[in-house]
């Protein structure tokens, strides 16, 4: 192998170093930003749920509507 072909080659190398570093950072950042937002959607699901459920107790405990026209007949 030449000399300048060695230099080629050390720099491509140096180069997919470089990316496959930048690669990785970008991973692991994308990967804490995931799990941040399952966290979050667990908590939301679960806000959900509950309001869902003192809805449904606010609504057992509200008489329902008579038989009787509105106020405006």
């Amino acid at each position: 192998m030449a000399m300048s072909e060695l230099k080629t080659l050390s720099e491509r190398i140096d180069l997919l170093e470089t990316r496959l570093a930048f690669q990785d950072d970008t991973i692991e950042t994308l990967n804490k930003t995931i799990t941040e937002q399952w966290l979050k959607i667990d908590a939301l699901t679960r806000q959900l749920a509950n309001l869902n459920v003192r809805l449904a107790e606010a609504e057992s405990r509200t008489p329902g509507p008579a038989n009787e026209p509105p106020p405006h007949y």
